[in-house]
């Protein structure tokens, strides 16, 4: 049974929505306000050519302070560059277009839950198709915090970037 009136109805609900609205502004003379965007904690793994031509799947093993370790999921696709495809004029009101091209790449992110911003231990490891290990490398990496909406909005869980190029395995 609906015990309030369409009007009194209609006012609450927009109360709440302002109400909503205001939480999310940064108040007068704000640079912008913050969303709810977030950044979940984990590593990427970016797979360079020619190497990623070769690249079927990965498997990560991340495993800190001696007594934990996580063994995320993480899938590989193909990655892309931006190509630029010109502006419609020279002011700082003009729209410009790009498009995504393929790179030759294979790129992927894996969720750590309790992934810290202290030094972590991986172990990435790319196999063929045929399940043939390609590379098998641990390396250390201090996972940094991520602010998805700048400083002034919080920070959102701390991430890593692991490049393998030529065989070798980087940190970005």
């Amino acid at each position: 049974m609906d015990v309030l009136p369409p009007l009194l109805r209609s006012v609450a609900l927009g109360g709440a929505l302002l109400a909503l609205a205001a939480c999310g502004s940064g108040g007068l003379g704000a640079e912008r306000p913050c969303t709810a965007i977030g950044s979940s904690p984990g590593l990427s793994v970016s797979v360079k050519p020619p190497d990623a031509s070769r690249v079927a799947s990965a498997s990560l093993r991340v495993c800190w302070d001696g007594t934990t370790c996580r063994e995320p999921t993480i899938e590989l696709r193909p990655s892309s560059t931006t190509v630029p495809m010109g502006c419609d004029g020279d002011g700082p009101d003009a729209a410009c277009a790009a498009s995504a091209s393929p790179d030759g790449g294979k790129t992927g992110f894996a969720q750590v839950e309790g992934l810290p911003k202290s030094p972590v231990q991986v172990t990435l490891t790319l196999r063929d198709a045929q399940g043939r290990t390609l590379v098998d490398r641990r390396v250390d990496v201090t996972p940094a915090a991520t602010f998805p909406n700048g400083e002034h909005c919080g920070e959102g869980g701390p991430q890593a970037a692991l490049t393998v190029a030529d065989g070798t395995v980087t940190v970005r």
